[in-house]
């Protein structure tokens, strides 16, 4: 994401290189480059030009320290700067009242049906909630049905009656039916409209009033750009929304939506959609957004979804094989699955610092471990669990198997070979002693030994 903003803001800060010192005009030329990156980004007018006259400002009254170079002082004003004009901090979900009332609305086509799943999820398996998914949209049979085929999916309840066409009745029935349920969040995913119009306005500003929600999102199509900034604010004119729910910001390239919302609306932006999956859903954090757009990647992000797919007791058996040296194909499969379990491998390494513009011309496919997968699916629970016996005519039948050549076959091997005994002197102290003292005896030895 953001990948063209991120390379054009680079490229303005190239302007600083070699200069000793900040000065108005160093300052104004790189600005300058720095302004048009967030238009071409789709970034409101008003908002880039606010923004670029506030980094001036605060640049021209610094000094730049002996430590740093006037690109790097740039750098980090902007940073702040991007920071505060996405939203400062992250805004959390509020769930007062039994059970909290949570009320989506939107054009439709912008994802508020499949973020209300996605959100159920969320709340189920990170906050511990027992949610409910209300279909309200009369007007479209198929919305109805795909929140049910979400909830099965789920194991999340889906209220809804097709025989009813009045949305705000079937609200509130599925409130008295969450109270006497126990289920302390309701998700209501209401009708929406291919653009913005009074009866539409109408009908979700009714449905407020009867239910009084304790959260009002607003759900909106993050690729629209400058168009989602605008009926974001038509919608908070009228219905004043607690929050923005960006969606496929996964395929948003330009940023604009993300970088302008804030300071039109003055709501925060909630949560973002990466992906189609269920759990393809993140907490938007305004300085790891900014950490991705000046190209700095996002660690926090990457740890905490290997967190998430981190297994405690599965890892301890792992070590003790490792330091047997039995670290098998089922393992490596076993290991290549966790990450998949992440999320898009582009996006993963997008989040290691450095990686996003190394990678920007090139592609990688969502399911990029499908070949190993498939090799190592060809092969005998025995060649599995014991390598050693891949010979030549083992190969060959597993690469006719696996739809692969002898040579992806060889390469896979090497590489899991590797794998291995990386794997083996990282588990033993011993050897991970004594390789570093190698190290350090060989000619200019180890960097700051």
């Amino acid at each position: 994401m953001f990948e063209n903003l991120t390379d054009k803001i680079e490229r303005a800060f190239k302007v600083l290189k070699g200069h000793g010192q900040i000065t108005e005009i160093n300052v104004a030329e790189t600005l300058k480059e720095v302004r048009r990156a967030l238009l071409d980004a789709d970034v409101n007018f008003k908002t880039a030009k606010e923004f670029t006259q506030s980094v001036k400002e605060k640049a021209l009254g610094r000094n730049v320290l002996t430590s740093i170079s006037p690109g790097q002082l740039l750098t980090k004003i902007c940073h702040e700067e991007l920071v505060e004009l996405m939203g400062g901090a992250e805004a959390e979900l509020q769930f007062q009242g039994s059970p909290g009332i949570i009320l989506m609305s939107g054009l439709q086509g912008s994802g508020k049906t499949t973020f209300s799943g996605k959100l159920a999820n969320f709340l189920k398996n990170k906050k511990g909630k027992k949610p409910l998914l209300v279909a309200c949209d009369v007007y479209r049979p198929a919305a109805i049905d795909q929140l049910h085929v979400l909830g099965d999916q789920l194991g999340i309840e889906v209220f809804s009656n097709k025989e009813e066409k009045n949305p705000v009745k079937i609200a509130e029935a599925a409130i008295q039916h969450a109270k006497s349920n126990s289920f302390n969040v309701v998700i209501v995913d209401t009708a929406g409209r291919l653009a913005v119009d009074a009866e539409m306005m109408d009908e979700i500003e009714a449905i407020k009033k009867a239910l009084n929600p304790t959260e009002t999102l607003f759900v909106v199509d993050s690729m629209t750009g400058q168009d989602a900034v605008n009926t974001a604010k038509a919608f908070n004119d009228r219905i004043d929304f607690d929050g923005v729910v960006l969606t496929k910001l996964d395929g948003d390239t330009r940023g604009g939506a993300a970088l302008s919302i804030k300071a039109v609306v003055d709501k925060p932006i909630k949560f973002v959609g990466t992906g189609e999956k269920m759990d393809a859903l993140d907490v938007f954090y305004p300085q790891r957004m900014a950490d991705r757009i000046l190209g700095m990647g996002d660690v926090v992000s990457l740890v905490e979804r290997a967190q998430e797919q981190f297994d405690e007791e599965q890892a301890r058996k792992l070590q003790k094989k490792i330091q047997k040296n039995q670290f098998d194909f089922n393992d490596f499969l076993g290991q290549l699955q966790q990450i998949k379990k992440m999320g898009n491998v582009k996006d993963l390494l997008g989040m290691v610092p450095g990686m996003g513009k190394a990678l920007k011309n090139v592609d990688i496919e969502d399911d990029a471990f499908k070949h190993i997968e498939a090799i190592i699916h060809s092969m005998t629970p025995a060649e599995r669990s014991n390598p050693a016996l891949l010979n030549g005519s083992r190969k060959k039948r597993i690469a006719t198997g696996s739809g692969t050549s002898i040579q992806e076959v060889n390469k896979l091997i090497k590489q899991f070979d590797d794998t291995r005994k990386m794997m083996k002197v990282m588990g033993n102290k011993q050897e991970m002693m004594k390789m570093m003292k190698q190290m350090k005896n060989m000619p200019g030895g180890m960097p700051g030994m």
